[in-house]
């Protein structure tokens, strides 16, 4: 890992909020593809996933899910339930930016993709009685088409088909459809 990748790992950690931000676009951007430097801050980022600070529970979850594809030993099926228990935080942008990351774990295997389909139909059944259902229901649908988008996988096409059948109100059935439309 470069001298600059050290930094910016560092400041994660941050309390200006604009350091911490700036250090969070850059690890994104650098884990966007394989890195061979996954597994240094592995466990960092899992134990920020219950940090007392929301935003760096958020960091940690999203840069868990862009991660994935660099991991070879596999850790992400250990770590993907606290992954998705984070998509239930109590500050809710922080639930969502992690539910809106979780798509790219699908990307690093087929067992990989497995895994987060079936998570996150449990996650689109288990949220009926929650505060923000159709938001939650609406990134589960979006993530999903982006997978699609960048896998072609027949599979995950079908699973967001038959996630908007189940949908009660019309209202939402039309709006989750609507993303498959584009």
């Amino acid at each position: 890992m470069d001298r600059q990748t050290q930094k910016m790992i560092g400041n994660l950690g941050s309390e200006d909020k604009d350091v911490k931000y700036q250090a969070f676009l850059y690890v994104q951007a650098a884990t966007n593809k394989p890195v061979d430097w996954a597994y240094e801050i592995w466990e960092r980022l899992k134990n920020d996933l219950t940090h007392s600070d929301n935003h760096r529970r958020a960091i940690a979850g999203q840069l868990l899910c862009n991660l994935a594809k660099s991991d070879h030993e596999g850790r992400i099926f250990l770590d993907f339930p606290d992954l998705l228990e984070l998509t239930k935080d109590k500050r809710f942008v922080t639930a969502r930016h992690t539910l809106q990351a979780l798509w790219k774990i699908g990307l690093a295997g087929e067992r990989q993709k497995e895994m987060l389909l079936n998570g996150l139909t449990e996650r689109f059944d288990d949220c009926k009685n929650e505060k923000n259902c159709t938001l939650i229901r609406f990134d589960i649908i979006e993530s999903l088409r982006k997978l699609y988008d960048q896998d072609k996988d027949e599979t995950i096409r079908q699973k967001a088909l038959t996630l908007i059948e189940t949908e009660a109100n019309f209202k939402y059935r039309r709006k989750y459809a609507f993303v498959w439309k584009k």
